[in-house]
């Protein structure tokens, strides 16, 4: 069991003299970052193919237990039909990620807020899905945004596939708390630039009662500080870590 707390990106200019020391060489941030953080979840995978060279030096940059989580295409995602998404999903996979060995984390397939749940639909978007890809394990997560998901049957769906439902703490989306695979994945999203950890201390320890809870019986757990005050969220994943 391991608990990894991260956040969104690592490339933002407000971070430089924040959170990364003066004068730090921009090429050299991720390297700072992931001696700091347990996990950085990327997101411009979701709008393009990163370059297979762009894998293999993140990955050369990052220290061994570091893992990377990827959001998906959104040309899979943001589809009325998801089951018509087999060739997008394909392009996004094969676009060498896997160079990450161990150090690839889970895939976020994240979804519109308008996007409802047909359960036909999103079982057979679901089966075009791999378990592995290049001969390295898959891990995946459902976050989804339509109140219409809170529903037994995408639980059971996502249960069988041991597909994670992301927990958002989002005033917005619908809360889904349900564990349904042996990792769980979070993201939250309420930091405020007022507190200089972006979130209080009594809820910082709450969130690290809440980590370890996640992580019983061996459950690999990721947790996100992404959006709300974004300057702020390296410090409070770093807060959470100390607590940890």
């Amino acid at each position: 069991m391991t608990i990894r707390v991260g956040v969104g990106g690592w490339t933002y200019q407000p971070w430089r003299g924040t959170f990364y020391p003066d004068g730090l060489a921009q090429r050299r941030e991720l390297e700072y970052a992931a001696a700091h953080l347990g996990s950085i979840e990327i997101n411009a995978t979701a709008y393009g193919r990163q370059k297979r060279t762009s894998w293999c030096k993140w990955r050369d940059a990052v220290p061994d237990g570091f893992q990377f989580s990827l959001k998906a295409s959104r040309f899979s995602t943001a589809r009325k039909i998801l089951a018509d998404s087999e060739p997008s999903i394909a392009v996004f996979l094969e676009q060498g990620f896997t160079e990450l060995g161990d150090k690839l984390g889970p895939i976020n397939w994240q979804f519109a807020d308008t996007k409802a749940f047909e359960r036909d639909d999103f079982a057979r978007f679901l089966d075009l899905i791999p378990d592995a890809q290049d001969g390295v394990k898959l891990r995946h997560a459902l976050e989804v945004r339509h109140p219409s998901f809170a529903d037994p049957a995408f639980l059971d769906l996502a249960r069988a596939r041991n597909m994670a439902v992301v927990f958002a703490e989002h005033d917005a989306f619908v809360r889904i708390e349900e564990q349904t695979a042996d990792f769980s994945y979070a993201r939250l999203q309420r930091s405020v630039d007022e507190v200089e950890t972006g979130y209080e201390a009594a809820a910082l320890d709450g969130w690290a009662r809440q980590a370890r809870r996640w992580a019983r019986g061996g459950r690999d757990v990721f947790i996100y500080f992404i959006g709300g005050a974004k300057v702020r969220n390296p410090a409070t994943a770093l807060a959470l870590i100390d607590r940890l």
